[in-house]
């Protein structure tokens, strides 16, 4: 019997009618397994994964193999992005055991859940020296019935290897500049620099590495930071990376130039790029940076807002390519005929320029992803507009790639910070709207009554799966950036509920190190813990910028301690690896720079409180915060005790436990949060 059919999560939703008997992760399946004494066959994916489609179609929608499956295995299906706790471990598992890792991960297991094969996609067949899904399951079974006490001591051995792999988590001194400096440098020597980005194919966007450099410029006025940082950031949006039409970045490139992108749409991705994208615009006034992080907004906004307030977690990059095959990329590429037919021979040459679509293609078969290359020369605006105006019309008719409506805590923290932000620098009033009403759905539905987080949700329907920690950061990551866009005091008290979570449930009392699971969590066979950034900041990283920030607004001492405890971790692998702890590092320059506390105090409706709050949210001070209210608020404590000056609107900026002059001229302020 399948059991995925009542479950929240999308991915496992697309398995509810294959004819394996599929579990979700529940201490009911491994009873199950100890009963029947089979092993447990668990296959880690995630909806928007192309080759968890393939392997699905071609092995766990296939009668003869599922058979096979349910004979001689209890079979557990996990969506990734609601259990990263168990993906972390097994995958970790994988990883020291093959030397690399990736989804579908296919992991066998004993019924007390030790690992004692891996792997990741299996073909239907045997096909480039890797082994056919029946032989894996064969051997497997084999295996468990012919040579079970070698089993139990491989499985036993990995478990004792795991718990051994201790890391080394620094000192308990934070990092400093020679560390910073020593990452920058790391960073130049990885650079591309004729591509922009990082190491080679595949080539992932790498948003919080961006991040510490805008602050690094800000902080040193180093040069060198800032042209990696733009440049990478031009290369990406005039790449097939970036949606020309719609808006919105893919998950990653396949090539080292930008042009073909690996074509998932995640929501994490797009909320970091905005961010950055709007830092970008802040630093230097590029056109192009503004361009894209307004269309990135949008398309949060337009494409994966769901009914309830939330954000869905990502856009599948495969889709029906008119012929009922669905293919990657399908909604996305075109061919030179298809611009004609939708645009004229006059228009489609101009769009083919304008582009970079080609005879040959860029792509499969003769199609090309949209690029934005470098051209001499003007364009017609109007026409242009009218081009793009009549292909995204024309795109919309396509049949448009799945979305996987589930709403991930920690993913809808991330877009809240880059909506409240965004919408502020722009002045759209209706994007800090949608980052406020998502932070209202994180209230109403994830938070319980302890102010304890639940990692997902759909439909309105809260999930099963507790938070973890990235859950727990990068929500008081949102509301904390909504505090100092909206002067809301509320958005700081949440934020606190669940840092104070943090201290409590996820940080070692002795190290200060951080795990990624709470005390009272499940307990899976090792307590997962990873302080390096990969797609989004690390949970350690998230929480220590979180916890400095809220330290700032509120004097919290023990936050700061906390934050400053976790960024040992930085000082140790910053100049070591710095493309992995991107977040870590830009956390870091913040609390080389203070951060620096900005109250502004004056009425809300006069146009002097607006332009000083509007000159501290646009200053690039590395983490600065900003508490905006009337005079002797208690909404925000950075207020407390702060009079008006003369009778005018006033800024207070301290740092380090040392305060300037008040001022009431908005360049005064500026001057005083520059680098």
């Amino acid at each position: 019997m399948n059991r995925l059919a009542g479950v929240t999560s999308p991915y496992l939703l697309q398995h509810a009618e294959n004819p394996v008997d599929w579990w979700p992760w529940v201490p009911e399946a491994f009873e199950e397994a100890r009963r029947r004494d089979v092993p447990v066959l668990l296959s880690v994916g995630y909806s928007a994964c192309h080759w968890c489609h393939v392997m699905a179609h071609e092995s766990f929608e296939d009668a003869e193999t599922a058979a096979f499956m349910n004979e001689h295995f209890v079979n557990v299906k996990v969506d990734r992005e609601e259990r990263p706790d168990v993906d972390a471990v097994y995958m970790e598992a994988v990883q020291a055991a093959t030397g690399q890792g990736g989804w579908p991960m296919t992991v066998f297991l004993t019924p007390d859940a030790e690992p004692f094969y891996f792997g990741t996609y299996f073909p239907p067949e045997p096909r480039h020296g890797m082994p056919s899904f029946p032989q894996v399951l064969e051997g497997v079974h084999g295996a468990w019935t012919g040579r079970r006490d070698e089993v139990a001591e491989v499985a036993g051995k990995i478990v004792r290897d795991l718990a051994e792999r201790e890391m080394s988590f620094g000192d308990d001194q934070v990092p400093g500049d020679e560390e910073l400096a020593g990452a920058l440098l790391g960073l130049t020597r990885e650079y591309d620099a004729s591509r922009g980005g990082f190491g080679g194919a595949p080539k992932f966007p790498p948003s919080m590495v961006i991040e510490f450099l805008l602050r690094h410029h800000a902080r040193t006025g180093s040069e060198g930071a800032l042209q990696m940082a733009a440049d990478t950031c031009e290369r990406m949006a005039r790449g097939g990376l970036y949606d020309q039409l719609g808006g919105g970045f893919a998950r990653y490139s396949v090539d080292r130039e930008w042009v073909v992108p690996h074509f998932e749409k995640m929501l994490y991705d797009n909320a970091l790029l905005c961010r950055v994208y709007a830092h970008l615009w802040r630093a230097t006034g590029s056109e192009l940076a503004r361009r894209v992080a307004l269309e990135t907004a949008d398309f949060m906004v337009r494409e994966l807002r769901t009914n309830e307030g939330g954000f869905a977690s990502a856009l599948d990059a495969d889709s029906d390519d008119g012929t009922g095959r669905h293919v990657e990329g399908a909604y996305y590429v075109w061919t030179p005929e298809q611009l004609r037919d939708v645009l004229g021979e006059e228009d489609a040459g101009l769009a083919a320029h304008y582009f970079g679509v080609t005879p040959e293609g860029t792509f499969e078969e003769g199609a090309s992803v949209l690029q934005l290359p470098q051209h001499e020369g003007v364009f017609d605006a109007g026409r242009i507009a009218s081009i793009h105006t009549r292909l995204l019309a024309a795109r919309a008719e396509r049949p448009a790639p799945g979305r996987d409506d589930k709403v991930v805590a920690a993913w809808n923290g991330l877009a809240v910070a880059a909506l409240a932000e965004t919408g502020a620098y722009f002045e759209r009033p209706d994007l800090v709207d949608a980052a406020i009403g998502a932070a209202d759905l994180l209230v109403r539905l994830h938070m319980d009554d302890r102010a304890r987080l639940s990692r997902t949700s759909k439909d309105g329907q809260v999930g099963a799966n507790a938070g973890v920690l990235e859950d727990y950061a990068d929500v008081a990551e949102g509301f904390l950036a909504l505090a100092s866009v909206t002067g809301e005091g509320v958005w700081l008290e949440f934020a606190g509920f669940l840092l104070d979570h943090v201290i409590v449930q996820f940080t070692d009392a002795e190290s200060g190190a951080l795990y990624d699971t709470a005390a009272d969590a499940e307990q899976l066979i090792r307590r997962p813990q990873d302080p390096t950034d990969n797609a989004t900041p690390s949970g350690w990283s998230a929480a220590a910028g979180a916890l400095l920030s809220y330290a700032a607004q509120t004097g919290a001492e023990p936050h700061r301690t906390a934050a400053e405890r976790a960024l040992g971790v930085v000082k140790a692998l910053g100049p070591r690896a710095p493309r992995f702890i991107g977040w870590g590092l830009a956390v870091a320059e913040a609390l080389l720079d203070g951060p620096r506390e900005v109250a502004i105090v004056g009425p809300g409706d006069d146009p002097a409180t607006k332009a000083l709050h509007r000159t501290a949210l646009l200053a690039t001070a590395p983490g600065a915060v900003i508490a905006v209210g009337a005079p002797e608020s208690d909404e925000l404590p950075l207020l407390s005790g702060r009079p008006l000056v003369n009778g005018k609107p006033a800024a207070y900026v301290c740092r380090n436990f040392t305060c300037d002059t008040p001022t009431t001229d908005p360049d005064r302020l500026g001057t005083a949060l520059s680098g």
